[in-house]
């Protein structure tokens, strides 16, 4: 899965990474180290600019809340639980399907965190003699300190609640598409703790290569064989994992030191 992620870099930088046609100041975000489910995230995307007369897509550097909301859900209230889709049903679940039709986007990312249980926290959670065990966290990020770019869906929900003309009326929320975390080994890998992003977790966010950038964002590819055909994981052997202090536990924590490499788990052995 992913439940917390790292977004660091300048919009100024993600403009021009992406090929991005327009961007909005206004929308401009602080750096977010530990960016945490119903925070505002950037998100590129294409679709044509409202009101604009040439009505042809163009490539957006948009704020939006990381939760999805359906289009047809009576409130936001689920948001925090739609954080995530899975490759293999986001073409099959109600939430999901038309968003993964035609409006599908791109989340840059630093990486991504991800908690792993130790040997002897497990086995006292098993004996009953803790309730709540220890966890050490780990960030997850492209070995060769390239941007982390996660495949994702954006939604439209209108606030009934609220006037056409008033600034909430409409939220524009997203998703990160998941996928089987890689089984290989890892690019760079710690001294000491996991060789691959399974030992980590089984799940992990879907990756896209930027030859397929252009292929996933153009809203005019509907085919649900060739979008599926997207969802293939790149190859493995890209990634690096290392441990991180456990502050990053606490969402209240956010900046740079989180991202500190440890030289191994902070609490007991973890492999």
């Amino acid at each position: 899965m992913c439940g917390r992620y790292a977004a660091s870099r300048r919009p100024e930088d993600l403009v021009g990474l992406f090929e991005v046609e327009k961007w909005e100041p206004e929308e401009t975000l602080a750096p977010d180290w530990n960016v945490a489910p119903t925070k505002e995230v950037y998100a590129v995307l294409e679709r044509p600019v409202k009101d604009a007369d040439d009505r042809r897509p163009v490539r957006q550097l948009r704020a939006l809340k990381w939760g999805l909301v359906p289009s047809w859900a009576k409130s936001p209230e689920g948001a925090a639980r739609m954080i995530n889709a899975r490759a293999e049903t986001v073409h099959e679940k109600p939430s999901f399907r038309k968003p993964f039709l035609s409006r599908r986007c791109i989340l840059p990312a630093d990486g991504y965190y991800e908690w792993v249980t130790g040997v002897g926290e497990r086995e006292l959670e098993v004996e009953g003699k803790k309730k709540r065990p220890k966890k050490q966290p780990y960030f997850v990020t492209p070995s060769d300190g390239s941007v982390f770019a996660m495949a994702g869906l954006y939604e439209f929900w209108r606030d009934r609640t609220l006037p056409d003309d008033h600034p909430q009326a409409w939220w524009v929320t997203c998703s990160v598409i998941t996928t089987e975390a890689e089984t290989g080994p890892l690019g760079v890998a710690p001294a000491e703790g996991p060789r691959s992003l399974s030992d980590i977790h089984p799940r992990m966010p879907l990756m896209l290569t930027q030859d397929r950038w252009d292929a996933w964002l153009d809203p005019s590819r509907t085919d649900f064989d060739e979008l599926r055909s997207l969802l293939e994981p790149p190859p493995g052997g890209r990634m690096r994992a290392y441990a991180v202090t456990t502050a990053v536990s606490n969402v209240r924590n956010n900046g740079p030191e989180l991202l500190e490499e440890l030289p191994g788990p902070e609490e007991a052995t973890l492999f």
